[in-house]
């Protein structure tokens, strides 16, 4: 039985289903985006973006970020059963998804996201996803960033009234009708901080620059 409800999850018409409970869902939600037009005057400019969250976050800014499809912008996503599930929404708000994590298919999948924020200059990255630690980014991003010549955007959300669920990550869930803030932070040029090649001074500082943003 569990395993016939598992095959029935991840199949197309679940994942279309999804999608559109996910959009009306959020279509409930009153939106406050912050800050956006400074990222977005840097893409202007043909300055590469990277949008970086925490995993705890990203459902509050999925319905907003389909407006983003104009962009042509990637995320890369896992391997897993879960990231096949998150892939087709993302898939189907316009999002192209490189899938890959640090435990399988990373090196191809972060190759194909370089490749992308090259050409088409725009994209997001969980930073302690799939699997945590919460909080901890991953030195991925740096590498993402720096070959990609890409400034990171710190990105926020917060909700008015949310549930917090007992997982790794705390996922947060904005309450149907609730107030959402959706922040973007001053962009970070990694290639200024440390010395180059210091990747790790580069991860310690976007880690303490986003994660007071958490909710712990």
């Amino acid at each position: 039985m569990f395993k016939r409800l598992k095959f029935i999850i991840y199949t197309r018409p679940f994942i279309f289903c999804v999608y559109y409970f996910i959009r009306i869902y959020s279509m409930t939600l009153r939106l406050r985006v912050e800050n956006e037009n400074r990222w977005q005057d840097l893409r202007a400019q043909d300055t590469p973006v990277l949008l970086c969250a925490w995993h705890q976050q990203f459902f509050s800014a999925i319905y907003h970020f389909k407006s983003y499809s104009k962009f042509n912008p990637g995320l890369m996503i896992s391997q897993s059963k879960d990231g096949d599930l998150i892939s087709g929404v993302a898939n189907r708000s316009g999002w192209h998804t490189p899938r890959g994590s640090s435990s399988r298919g990373g090196k191809q999948a972060m190759g194909a996201m370089i490749t992308h924020l090259k050409t088409h200059g725009f994209g997001a990255h969980i930073l302690d996803g799939p699997t945590g630690p919460i909080g901890r980014v991953k030195a991925g991003v740096i590498k993402m960033a720096l070959e990609a010549d890409a400034v990171v955007i710190p990105l926020y959300t917060s909700a008015e009234k949310a549930w917090f669920f007992n997982s790794w990550d705390r996922f947060m869930l904005p309450k149907p009708f609730s107030q959402v803030f959706i922040t973007f932070g001053q962009e970070i040029r990694l290639e200024s901080i440390g010395q180059k090649g210091d990747f790790e001074a580069q991860r310690q500082f976007l880690e303490n620059t986003m994660r007071p943003g958490l909710f712990l």
